[in-house]
């Protein structure tokens, strides 16, 4: 279907990628819990936006030219390790008092679209993902329509799938608040998450 060589597969593989948690579902449950189905929907569409443009930057051959140059390479890795690191050491160190876990101060969703789209871009690891990805399913002749429906398909079931994660991470959220104590568990072990993935990716930098 659409010229990719088995289909089922590349459907079961994307499957299997999206079940993996990353920092990208860091973000959008963290957006989800601070503020709503909104902040989790800008979330949603900033992961997406950052998995484009690598999907773009993986067929268009940048990852060849990033290889080629180690020192941009790493540059980018440990930024994108220090940024998640930064993240993660804000959740921490945010004071969640029973009131403040009533009532978030209200964020616009286009904050959270902006830190999830720097936390998917600064991972340079899911374009080498997709530089490996993709040619298991392309054929030697295949056109740039078979390209173009390969990034539809992989667009469009994350969407699905992260926005069937933001409607059951809010309706967790929502019960969490009736417990500061829970609430406060669920923003620290969010925050020693996402130092987590950002020391990982630093250290298989080396």
């Amino acid at each position: 279907m659409f010229e990719i060589q088995n289909y089922v597969g590349f459907i079961g593989a994307i499957i299997v990628f999206q079940l993996i948690p990353g920092a990208g579902t860091i973000a959008i449950l963290n957006a989800t819990a601070r503020n709503g189905i909104s902040a989790g929907l800008g979330a949603v569409f900033g992961t997406l936006l950052g998995d484009f443009v690598f999907m773009v930057a993986a067929l268009a051959g940048l990852a060849a030219v990033m290889q080629q140059n180690p020192f941009l390479f790493e540059c980018l890795q440990y930024f994108g390790a220090l940024y998640l690191c930064w993240l993660g050491l804000g959740l921490i160190r945010a004071k969640i008092t029973p009131e403040k876990a009533h009532q978030e101060p209200k964020k616009s969703a286009w904050v959270y679209l902006k830190q999830a789209f720097l936390v998917s871009i600064t991972n340079p690891k899911v374009m080498l993902f997709f530089v490996a990805f993709f040619p298991l399913f392309l054929k030697a002749d295949a056109s740039h329509v078979t390209l173009i429906a390969m990034m539809v398909h992989v667009s469009m079931m994350s969407l699905i799938y992260q926005t069937l994660l933001v409607l059951l991470g809010n309706a967790l959220a929502l019960r969490l608040k009736a417990f500061p104590f829970a609430r406060t568990l669920a923003t620290k072990l969010a925050g020693f998450a996402l130092i987590a993935f950002g020391v990982k990716l630093a250290v298989n930098n080396r």
